[in-house]
């Protein structure tokens, strides 16, 4: 797919106070380990988790709170409309409140499949619905933290099975506490290791009816 703005962006968006809220709410809930799509919900061996480890190390939290998702949804609409991707969507995942503390990270990927959801339960609205836009939204400023630059890639390949960092840029725009970005979900990223401090960031992805 041929688009013009691979990203979307708000620098400072949103109120230090909101980032706070949020921060301190979450540190509340229930914290789980990171996953990736191929795993489901199961319950890993040790071998698993090492492998996952290799390719994602990260905890998170979900939440689901509508007052979240009032303060966030504006923007979602604005980024689709400004960048020219007019993408339709319908409704919006769990929030990914993700923690990433000293050497944890997340590799190359991108956050949508080839195929929608096939949910056993038809009814769940996520069923047949693929991943459109990703949202992240920085809840710390850069300088809490050393490390954790989130970069993309806008090659259409795996960035890892080749050498082409010229076509990688590095996401300076979401350094700013309380700033958004918005983009495809099929435009690879990654976060890069923590070095120092941690970083927590809040990821969201709309969801709407497969491409075509």
């Amino acid at each position: 797919m041929n688009i013009s703005n691979y990203y979307w962006y708000f620098k400072s968006a949103l109120t230090p106070r909101f980032c706070n809220e949020v921060i301190a709410y979450a540190n509340q809930q229930k914290e789980v380990m990171a996953l990736t799509g191929g795993y489901g919900e199961k319950k890993l061996n040790k071998q698993e988790v090492l492998d996952l480890k290799r390719k994602r190390n990260s905890d998170l939290v979900w939440l689901n709170d509508l007052w979240i998702y009032k303060e966030l949804h504006p923007f979602v609409h604005e980024a689709n409309k400004n960048a020219g991707w007019n993408f339709d969507w319908e409704r919006s995942e769990s929030c990914q409140f993700t923690k990433y503390k000293l050497n944890q990270y997340y590799d190359w990927h991108c956050d949508s499949w080839d195929k929608p959801y096939d949910k056993k339960d038809k009814n769940d609205p996520q069923h047949g619905r693929i991943r459109k836009l990703s949202m992240t939204c920085q809840l710390t400023d850069a300088s809490e933290y050393k490390g954790g630059e989130l970069e993309f890639d806008f090659r259409n390949y795996e960035p890892h099975m080749r050498d082409e960092s010229k076509h990688r840029i590095q996401c300076k725009e979401i350094l700013p506490k309380g700033s958004i970005i918005i983009f495809p979900s099929f435009v690879w990223h990654r976060v890069k290791p923590v070095t120092a401090g941690t970083r927590y960031s809040l990821v969201v992805w709309h969801l709407g009816k497969p491409f075509r």
